[in-house]
């Protein structure tokens, strides 16, 4: 395995000619099984990881129409203003339907319910917009949350896992994957720490260590690159849960790159939302697409998952 990659190079107009990429969506291939990040003609740094996930959950609805949204770590961290919750909540079309927000830290709930309450009422009796806060360690909260009415075999669902670093037990993200005995599963991104991962482990006790990870093989990270740390947590998932892509993607410390702080992994087995997170991962901090072209690239991605 080469080095840590330093960023994705953006790909010039040249280089589209030359590979005979030019069309009006440019829909990405999906990432190679070892990424080194070519297929990314962007950098998320990490002020802009809430746009990304508000992003990816753009083109989630407008192929979908409905769904559920679980975030087991909703509450803002430090000074987050626009943090990922809000920005769900708030976003257009509301076409998610029901929300399930969780967070351990009495400070952050507080902000976190806060941000519930203000939000308008939409829709009425079965087909009302629901949110429930809930305080508490998600991965307690979980099994009760899976138990919820609205989290059918068809409700299309995503989860967000936003982690600090250890806190998301493994048996977590086993209980979320399975939850689903026919169609897609719940689509996942999992945030793994990079930066600052090695002085964490040194300081975590073996038990904390072996919930996260869900055994005692968490040790033979220890001589991992970031990168292939993030790989073996893919890997996982695609053998031992069933997704058939996962995928990390790079959270830099700052604009134009530097460090890769955490990676954001994107597990699915929807055959085009690989192809949809590029794009979103491409088009993070840009103006959003017209309902117009991004029907036209749903459409393409259909076409080439065929």
């Amino acid at each position: 395995m080469g080095p840590v990659p330093k960023g994705p190079r953006r790909l010039t107009q040249k280089d589209l000619e030359d590979r005979g990429q030019i069309r009006l969506l440019d829909l990405p291939k999906a990432p190679p099984a070892r990424p080194k990040f070519h297929w990314l003609q962007q950098s998320i740094w990490t002020n802009n990881k809430a746009l990304l996930i508000k992003r990816y959950l753009y083109y989630f609805v407008n192929v979908t129409h409905h769904g559920s949204y679980i975030d087991g770590f909703a509450g803002p961290q430090k000074l987050e203003t626009n943090w990922a919750a809000k920005l769900v909540l708030e976003s257009e079309p509301r076409w998610l339907r029901h929300f399930f927000l969780c967070e351990l830290r009495a400070g952050s709930f507080a902000k976190l319910r806060n941000l519930c309450d203000q939000q308008p009422i939409i829709g009425k009796g079965k087909s009302a917009r629901t949110i429930e806060p809930r305080q508490g360690d998600f991965n307690e909260l979980v099994y009760e949350i899976l138990k919820s009415p609205y989290l059918t075999e068809k409700e299309a669902t995503f989860c967000l896992l936003d982690q600090r670093t250890f806190e998301c037990h493994w048996s977590t993200v086993e209980a979320l994957a399975r939850h689903k005995k026919v169609g897609n599963k719940i689509e996942l991104f999992y945030f793994l720490a990079c930066a600052w991962f090695a002085r964490a482990m040194s300081r975590k006790a073996h038990a904390k260590l072996e919930l996260w990870w869900g055994n005692s093989g968490w040790q033979a990270l220890r001589g991992l690159s970031d990168i292939d740390r993030a790989q073996a947590i893919c890997d996982r998932m695609v053998r031992e849960l069933g997704y058939k892509s996962a995928q990390p993607f790079p959270i830099y410390r700052r604009r134009g790159a530097g460090r890769v702080m955490y990676y954001m992994i994107h597990a699915t087995d929807y055959p085009i939302a690989p192809a949809l997170m590029v794009k979103a991962y491409n088009r993070a901090v840009t103006p959003l697409e017209s309902p117009k072209q991004i029907e036209m690239f749903i459409e393409e991605a259909k076409q080439a998952a065929k």
